[in-house]
């Protein structure tokens, strides 16, 4: 047996007279050329459009070459060979006159390529009208019909099949929001109504969509990157021809786009090129994530790497997944060739008329539509994989998942049609997880936080219960959220809540976090996370004194009119018993008695042992009777409750910024230059009352809102995956516990329970003062009666006494209960006479008739 060796030699710029290349055979035993043997195999002519000098021309036309010899090196007994006749294009017009010059000149029954989608809409319409399959291995555009153009085969993937992957990525890392940046060119703009869809199918918004011409400046293409940088969405998905889609990432980074805080998802057409692009691509797209066709490894496929390593081809030319290909390109339609039957003549048929004028006439192929028909049922295990073609392009059920880290490219996980994302290719759906993914590296370099520990740092330390919760939240993300915390201070010296949201509105800011009321007018201009917390606007004024300093407390319990009543009641019912009927009154009024008695322990019991606090002021129909002054949170909505709402006049309102000042201002009084009463959200009054309790209370109605939440631009992706965040965070008790402990187990609770004090003496003061008042009187009424009526009878008995001999013998009366009779009558008179008689007569005992007692003299 004779072995022979197909030499192609190729010329490029399809020079020469035999068309770009010639076909011989060689003798293994050096008999040089064998042409008889060669005119024993029927030759196929077969046009090739591709441009050499791209990175998928170079690589292509090096494959097309290695395929023909490896494929009839395999096949040596097959009676056809191929004859590729090879033409460089690098214009859509060229490569259909181009097209046209191969069926006319080369009569071939088949033209490989061209290489681009604008090339191949014109090179179908030729093949269409000369019958003869077009066969491209790189014009991926979805707008190139295979139903309306029956002569057009696909060797590669539609482009729109790579929608759901980037959808499915989308989707399990959480971004509910995306911009969209393509080519302006067929087939950059093709794919794009095919991504809109499939995000719009799982609830992912497309924000916005830039289109880069690829005859744009530097200096356009910087101001168009400038519009995105202004864009809220930070998850960018691109679609570019790697030339171009190299050149905007040199750009993007050269702005600090490709950093922190961005996320940059490229299609197949930039990361099946990647590593032809070389390290300088690979360091301006440093955390780039990509999808391409997976290409399994098999024992055809290494052996064709070593084989390319080994030959003519230096290490510098990288293959890619067009020329894998192309050489299944070549190996598929030498097969179908050699389908076709050896009676058929390869004679082309009548002319297809055109106007001579404009284009040259078209032959029609005789076996043209017997190759296309051999092309749609031939399979194999191709370099690419399983050859298949259906509905006349080849089929992929499997992508890769693509990391550029280190600039170098890691595969970091798959999609299936069948499981979705997976980590392995042949491995079951993940059930409600990502891939494993380093996510730190989507960023373009690892996520970095300040320890608020280190003493020599700069940054500001943030903390705080609303800073808390939105933390908690953050962490049961999917993703990660790099952020940086910006203080932004509200008071006097600082900005209101209005400002900040509107910092917010212009994207000043990417988010506000803190005490932030849910309001309508608000909501107009920014998006509000679900609340974190309930809050409503309420009214404190200053208490009443405790009841209980009152020494006059003991009346408090019966109202003036009952004590009165009362009072009548005791004189006109009276306590003489006549008869029976004075029985049955003193009953009952014994029963009211001891009601009245009952009832009034039990009154003055509570008053005297419970805290009571009474408002100084009702409503604030008082406060506005009154004309008194009201305070509120310096920068806080309230001022408009006050003013809108509430018909409050606005000369009337006093701003304070801390607890101190409130409390200064409502002890003065609005009379003394201070306020009758302030008002503030719910947690904000809880606050002041937990270090005020006993000094001031809440009165009047409470206005609702909506409760604290976090605002983010109109139409943020974050609001709805951190409101879902922040209810797992509220009702994971024991977090929210620890939380509320953490910053507010030091206030003191207010006190309105019993209270264990002991009474006091002033509580019953208007007791004793009433004792005392009594006691003193009645002590004065008795020594002016006992004055009046004894000090006659000592000053006639002790007449030529001294004064203070009167006054000791007055005290001896006085201390001896001496009954002398009150008033001087005669026979008193007479009776101190007749003492005198018997004192002079040296009598030692008397005996004094009438109301004096007895006495030793």
């Amino acid at each position: 047996m004779i072995w022979m060796n197909i030499l192609v030699f190729s010329d490029p710029k399809g020079g020469g007279g035999g068309g770009g290349t010639k076909v011989g055979v060689k003798s293994e035993s050096g008999g040089g050329m064998m042409e008889n043997i060669a005119e024993a195999k029927k030759v196929v002519h077969v046009g090739v459009i591709l441009d050499v000098n791209s990175p998928v021309g170079s690589v292509a036309n090096a494959c097309i070459s290695m395929a023909i010899s490896d494929f009839y090196g395999a096949h040596p007994n097959f009676r056809t060979r191929l004859s590729p006749h090879h033409r460089n294009s690098d214009d859509a017009l060229a490569a259909a006159f181009t097209a046209l010059e191969l069926i006319d000149k080369e009569e071939v029954d088949a033209i490989i390529g061209p290489q681009t989608s604008k090339q191949a809409r014109f090179v179908i319409d030729v093949g269409r009208k000369a019958q003869v399959p077009v066969i491209s291995y790189s014009a991926t555009s979805p707008s190139l019909s295979i139903t309306q153009n029956p002569f057009f085969v696909r060797v590669a993937l539609d482009d729109s099949t790579q929608a759901k992957v980037i959808t499915a990525i989308v989707q399990a890392f959480e971004w509910h929001e995306v911009i969209l940046i393509y080519e302006d060119t067929e087939y950059g703009s093709d794919l794009i109504p095919y991504l809109a869809y499939e995000f719009q199918q799982v609830d992912i918004r497309v924000s916005s969509r830039f289109s880069f011409s690829p005859n744009d400046s530097k200096l356009r293409i910087l101001k168009k990157l400038n519009k995105v940088m202004a864009m809220q969405t930070r998850v960018i998905v691109v679609h570019m021809s790697s030339s171009f889609g190299s050149k905007l990432f040199f750009l993007a980074k050269d702005v600090a786009m490709i950093s922190e805080g961005y996320v940059w998802i490229i299609t197949d057409g930039l990361s099946r090129l990647l590593d032809p692009m070389g390290v300088k691509a690979f360091g301006s797209m440093q955390g780039v994530l990509g999808i391409r066709p997976y290409i399994p490894q098999s024992k055809g496929l290494k052996n064709f790497k070593r084989k390319w390593q080994s030959r003519i081809h230096s290490s510098s030319t990288k293959l890619n997944i067009f020329g894998y290909w192309a050489y299944d390109t070549i190996w598929a339609l030498a097969k179908a060739v050699e389908m076709i039957p050896q009676e058929s003549s390869s004679v082309n048929g009548e002319n297809h008329h055109r106007n001579t004028s404009q284009f040259p006439v078209i032959k029609v192929s005789k076996r043209g539509k017997m190759i296309l028909n051999g092309l749609l049922k031939t399979k194999f295990k191709g370099l690419s994989g399983d050859f298949s073609l259906v509905g006349g392009q080849l089929q992929s059920l499997t992508f890769e998942i693509i990391n550029v880290i280190d600039n170098e490219e890691k595969v970091i996980g798959y999609w299936t049609l069948e499981n979705g994302l997976t980590r392995k290719p042949d491995k079951a759906k993940m059930e409600n997880q990502c891939p494993n993914m380093n996510l730190n590296h989507l960023y373009g370099q690892e996520t970095r936080k300040t320890n608020p520990e280190d003493p020599y740092t700069k940054e500001f330390i943030i903390t705080g219960f609303s800073h808390d919760v939105f933390e908690e939240a953050l962490a049961l993300l999917s993703f990660p959220v790099p952020r940086k915390l910006i203080p932004f201070p509200i008071g006097p010296n600082g900005g209101t809540y209005d400002e900040l949201l509107s910092n917010v509105k212009n994207q000043t800011y990417d988010a506000a976090v803190g005490e932030i009321t849910i309001l309508a007018n608000r909501s107009q201009h920014v998006d509000f996370t679900l609340p974190y917390l309930q809050s409503d606007v309420s009214m404190v004024v200053k208490s009443k004194d405790d009841e209980r300093n009152n020494m006059w407390i003991f009346l408090k319990p019966l109202s003036w009119d009952l004590w009165l009543t009362t009072g009548v009641a005791f004189v006109c019912t009276g306590e003489k018993i006549i008869n029976n009927l004075s029985k049955f009154v003193l009953i009952i009024w014994i029963f009211v008695v001891l009601i009245l008695t009952q009832s009034y322990t039990a009154s003055l019991a509570s008053m005297l042992t419970v805290q009571r606090l009474e408002p100084t002021i009702i409503d604030i129909d008082e406060l506005k009777m009154n004309g008194d002054f009201v305070g509120y949170e310096t920068g806080s909505f309230v001022k408009d409750l006050l003013v809108k709402q509430l018909d409050f006049d606005e000369s009337k309102l006093r701003d304070h910024g801390t607890a101190e000042e409130f409390d200064k201002a409502l002890s003065k009084g609005s009379q003394n230059g201070g306020v009758g009463a302030i008002f503030g959200a719910r947690h904000c009054v809880n606050l002041f009352l937990a270090k005020y309790c006993d000094k001031y209370m809440i009165v009047g109605p409470t206005y609702n809102t909506d409760g604290l939440g976090f605002a983010f631009p109109r139409g943020s992706p974050l609001v709805p995956v951190i409101s879902r965040a922040i209810l797992s965070v509220i009702e994971n008790k024991s977090k929210m516990d620890a939380m509320e402990h953490k910053y507010f187990s030091h206030l003191k609770a207010c006190q309105t329970t019993i209270s264990s004090s002991s009474l006091g003496l002033y509580s019953f003061g208007g007791l004793f003062i009433i004792t005392a008042v009594a006691s003193v009187s009645s002590l004065i009424i008795y020594f002016t009666k006992f004055l009046q009526s004894h000090w006659t009878t000592i000053h006639t008995v002790h007449h030529d006494s001294s004064f203070w001999s009167k006054i000791s013998e007055l005290g001896k009366h006085f201390y001896d209960q001496s009954l002398y009779p009150l008033p001087a009558t005669n026979s008193t008179l007479q009776s101190v006479e007749a003492l005198h008689d018997v004192e002079n007569e040296g009598v030692d005992t008397v005996v004094i008739v009438g109301n004096v007692s007895s006495s030793t003299l």
